[in-house]
């Protein structure tokens, strides 16, 4: 058994839990001195009040996080890549590829926008003591919008900082959105997140909407897994592991059928305990149906 800690539950780890590797203990409580953070799926159409938004959370002693998907504008592989996943429509995506937002191009666009405000940008290619130095300014208050990728997800902790910008949300995994969403709400200002979705899609708005009414981890998580999936828990070398898509049970739901799955564990454990090698000629289907799964390229199973 592995004990995993995250104050937001991976998909992918969820996931294992159906092979009995994984024990989930759910802490359901806040921590001390955090506070819910409102959240709104907006589009382009509220680019103006946005920074309106921005700037009144500014200008009343507030901070924001502005974060990203990109650091540069991406090359055509790169912005495929951003939108490879089923979930949205197709006839939707050259659009929303065109529309991808990046830190660089971004930042100088928010600063024309808000000439009176501090605003500094913050990616992964920067060296440490830049990224030091940029989190410093904002820790302090002498820099009031930092316009980041995702680097900010954990490990950072402003108080003062009251707004999430995230953009381009539709393209971040919902507990992703939460990992971030969860960098603000821990001062005492009221807190806020806007998604902006840059894809005008219905499934895209859908799944956008989980985040306005659902604040727990654990069920966001759920949630998550439900709509993409997985991903590869094994693949051949020559194979990519896929980040989403995978299992889809004909009978069972991952995130409703507990005790069907605890009696699969048992009985699996049994299984294995008896036949560890399923060498007898009662568990010679389930061999095959294992080896199916777990190689990619039957032919070279005996």
């Amino acid at each position: 058994h592995m004990l995993v800690m995250s104050a937001t539950p991976i998909p992918r780890t969820l996931a294992l839990t159906m092979y009995g590797d994984l024990d989930v203990s759910r802490i359901t409580e806040m921590p001390k001195g955090r506070q819910r953070v409102d959240t709104f799926v907006v589009n382009e159409e509220y680019r103006s009040r946005l920074n309106d938004f921005i700037n009144k959370q500014v200008l009343s002693g507030g901070q924001c996080y502005v974060v990203c998907p990109a650091i540069a504008p991406p090359t055509e592989e790169e912005a495929n890549a951003f939108y490879s996943e089923d979930i949205y429509d197709e006839n939707k995506l050259s659009s929303a590829k065109l529309n991808l937002k990046n830190v660089t191009e971004y930042t100088e666009k928010l600063k024309q926008s808000l000439p009176n405000i501090s605003i500094e940008c913050l990616h992964g290619k920067m060296s440490a003591k830049e990224k030091e130095e940029i989190m410093s300014r904002f820790s302090s208050g002498e820099t009031s919008v930092l316009v980041s990728t995702t680097v900010i997800e954990v490990g950072v902790n402003v108080p003062n900082a009251n707004l999430m910008v995230i953009e381009n949300a539709e393209r971040f995994g919902l507990s992703q959105l939460h990992q971030l969403r969860g960098r603000v709400g821990r001062g005492q200002r009221k807190s806020y997140c806007v998604l902006v979705n840059g894809i005008e899609s219905e499934k895209a708005r859908d799944r956008l909407s989980v985040m306005k009414t659902t604040y727990d981890g654990f069920e966001i998580a759920e949630k998550d897994l439900i709509l993409r999936g997985p991903g590869d828990f094994f693949a051949a070398a020559t194979d990519s592991m896929r980040q989403s898509g995978g299992f889809k049970f004909k009978l069972a739901s991952l995130c409703n059928d507990n005790d069907l799955f605890a009696l699969a564990f048992k009985v699996a454990k049994e299984i294995v305990s008896n036949d560890p090698d399923l060498c007898s000629i009662e568990n010679s289907g389930l061999l095959s149906e294992v080896s199916k799964f777990v190689y990619t390229d039957t032919s070279t199973i005996s």
